[in-house]
């Protein structure tokens, strides 16, 4: 009796135990679930765990609601980085296309670049001498303003014809009249290809090319054969081919003379010109290849000094709000560069102070003022602009708004100062000679 009790009182204590032991296994399988997440692949075979994993998820949803509430920051404009790091010399200088003197760099062309810090040089006849020794000359002149922290406009006007910039070596090209006759704009085209490489040849990166002046007066004593053409439409078609032939070999287009000089019987670079045409006499005929090239995207407008009086009566073009800023600017949407003809000729040095015109075309929208024959000259610019500024007579603003323009376009062609010419005299040389006789035969 007594064994059989004690056996019973064991099995009492047996299943006590294991109660006990199946008891804390559920505690302690409990306290894993809480204290540990369940995988992925768990909540894939079961549904243990699911009010957890639910909680997560909402708290990672509350996350990227938090991210999603703070404004995505945007992307600065690497040309407006550039600009914030340009001083006011540094943007104004920009702003000046001057010209040098001689067949080298001379001590009062470099102090120039240095301390007016201008964006840009302009060859004429006088600064050409032999291949070897402009190459030099340019190369200088490059390496002069490594200095400063853009690279140079390294220009010249290389028209064909009598407007020719070319060493003797180099074989010359026909006028825009000639070429204009044969009414062929692929020989237009390659016409825009050869003067880009025998201006590559010497080191500069900028032709104030083509003009896009229709000759509709025959008694015009600075246009003539300079034009392709007394018709619109031809000046149009050979004017932009010619334009992209430089554009295809890297070379900068400017067009010009806007609004239109092929009827003038005055010299701009002599006195002011006066054309008595209305608004809508010009859209007929001389703004006809202007808007051509604007819907082109051509890269740089050169505007001319004439006087419109039934459109501005008191300022010629290059100094006119009416003409560069409501009509280029405003009726043509142009947002490219716009330079002026060389503030030094006749048409303004007889009629404006320099430091006055200087002002006008900046506020009318000018981007770059071409000041050509006298280091004096861009000095008065570079100070007048600066003081403007100084007083408020121009917002540092609209410098900006000229100074972005200019950079874009250095950008664009990846403008630099250790560029080095390039081409091969002879072989260029020899294609002239073929392209003319195709001329010629036409």
């Amino acid at each position: 009796m007594y064994i059989h009790s004690r056996k019973l009182k064991n099995k009492h204590i047996n299943k006590l135990q294991m109660l006990f032991l199946l008891f804390g296994i559920v505690l302690l399988l409990s306290a894993c679930g809480q204290s540990q997440k369940p995988s992925s692949s768990e909540q894939n075979n079961n549904n243990a765990g699911t009010e957890t994993n639910e909680n997560s998820n909402a708290g990672a949803d509350d996350q990227d609601d938090q991210q999603n509430t703070v404004p995505p920051q945007e992307e600065k404009d690497p040309l407006e980085e550039q600009l914030d790091q340009l001083s006011l010399d540094e943007k104004i200088g920009q702003m000046i296309l001057a010209g040098v003197q001689g067949t080298t760099l001379d001590a009062q062309a470099k102090q120039m670049i240095t301390d007016q810090k201008v964006g840009g040089i302009i060859f004429y006849a006088n600064n050409v001498s032999t291949v070897p020794g402009t190459v030099k000359f340019v190369q200088s002149i490059k390496d002069a303003n490594r200095s400063n922290p853009v690279p140079i406009f390294m220009s010249v006007d290389q028209e064909g014809g009598k407007v020719s910039r070319m060493p003797e070596t180099v074989e010359s090209i026909p006028s825009n009249g000639k070429v204009g006759k044969t009414k062929d704009a692929d020989l237009a085209e390659t016409m825009g290809k050869l003067l880009a490489r025998q201006i590559q040849l010497l080191g500069f990166n900028v032709d104030f090319a083509p003009v896009l002046d229709v000759n509709s007066n025959p008694n015009n004593p600075v246009i003539g054969d300079r034009s392709f053409g007394s018709s619109a439409s031809l000046v149009s078609q050979m004017g932009i081919a010619e334009m992209k032939g430089l554009r295809s070999e890297g070379i900068i287009p400017v067009v010009k003379h806007f609004p239109g000089h092929g009827d003038t019987s005055v010299d701009s670079h002599l006195d002011l010109p006066v054309v008595n045409k209305t608004e809508k006499q010009l859209a007929q005929l001389e703004w006809i290849p202007f808007e051509a090239a604007m819907k082109e995207q051509v890269e740089a407008v050169m505007v001319a000094h004439i006087l419109f009086p039934k459109l501005d009566p008191d300022h010629p073009a290059s100094l006119s709000d009416v003409i560069i800023g409501q009509q280029l600017r405003g009726k043509f949407k142009y947002d490219g560069v716009v330079i002026t003809d060389d503030l030094s000729m006749g048409a303004i040095a007889k009629n404006y102070k320099l430091n006055d015109a200087a002002v006008a075309t900046v506020q009318a929208g000018s981007d770059i003022l071409l000041v050509a024959h006298s280091y004096e000259s861009a000095k008065t610019i570079f100070d007048t602009l600066k003081d403007a500024v100084k007083s408020g007579k121009i917002s540092e603003s609209r410098i900006n708004e000229s100074v972005y323009r200019i950079l874009a376009l250095k950008q664009k062609y990846n403008l630099s100062d250790e560029e080095q010419p390039s081409g091969d005299l002879k072989q260029l040389n020899a294609d002239i000679v073929d392209w003319r006789k195709k001329v010629d035969a036409r």
